[in-house]
């Protein structure tokens, strides 16, 4: 049966309908979807970090196995970690066992925890780069898309100096994508006009 839905953004392949389905479902359901929920926001966090340097596809087929290993994201458990912990995830080869990122994954879960008790409301803290509301973008095509923005700068600045690693800006970006902090399905994409609609206040 064809897909309804074949008018996709570009990254998804060279026809999007034809994609990897796991690839097409994140596309569809999650991908740009504004998200307040902290729990959401801190595993988006350190999956981005995790994919520095690889691709997204690979990152999203580790995602079941993350959340296992990562004992679904908790930052209250992540933080807590020691270095036989380390050694057991250097061992998981359903994760990417890379040291540095799985330390900077600890150290950003103490981090997160820190922010917590010195803001309160993280997903507020980190939406406050946006002003609260998602950045509306109209590009017609990929080549158009920045990989950093003035904004994502700020964002990993922040970041940075209350101690979270591989939050460079490039990342930043990638994350405000993803949840939604900033729209960026091509406006040939179905789901383009589907965001901006999820993305407006509601009627009094």
């Amino acid at each position: 049966m064809k897909d309804p839905y074949h008018h996709r953004c570009a990254w998804l392949g060279s026809w999007a309908g034809a994609a990897d389905p796991l690839y097409r479902h994140y596309h569809d359901q999650e991908w740009g979807v504004p998200s307040h929920n902290e729990h959401h926001l801190f595993e988006m966090l350190l999956l981005e970090g995790a994919q520095a340097g690889l691709s997204w596809i690979t990152i999203l087929k580790k995602r079941e196995a993350y959340r296992e290993a990562f004992c679904n994201f908790d930052p209250e458990v992540i933080a807590a970690f020691g270095e036989q912990d380390v050694e057991r995830l250097l061992a998981n080869p359903g994760i990417v066992r890379n040291r540095a990122k799985i330390n900077a994954a600890i150290g950003n879960a103490r981090a997160w925890l820190a922010l917590r008790t010195t803001h309160g409301d993280v997903a507020a803290w980190l939406w406050q780069c946006v002003d609260h509301t998602p950045i509306q973008n109209a590009w017609q095509s990929m080549a158009e898309v920045p990989a950093s923005t003035a904004v994502s700068d700020a964002l990993s600045k922040e970041l940075k100096k209350h101690g979270f690693r591989f939050v460079g800006t490039t990342i930043c970006y990638a994350f405000m994508q993803a949840v939604g902090m900033v729209n960026d399905h091509t406006t040939d994409c179905y789901r383009h006009d589907e965001i901006l609609a999820l993305s407006q206040p509601p009627h009094p």
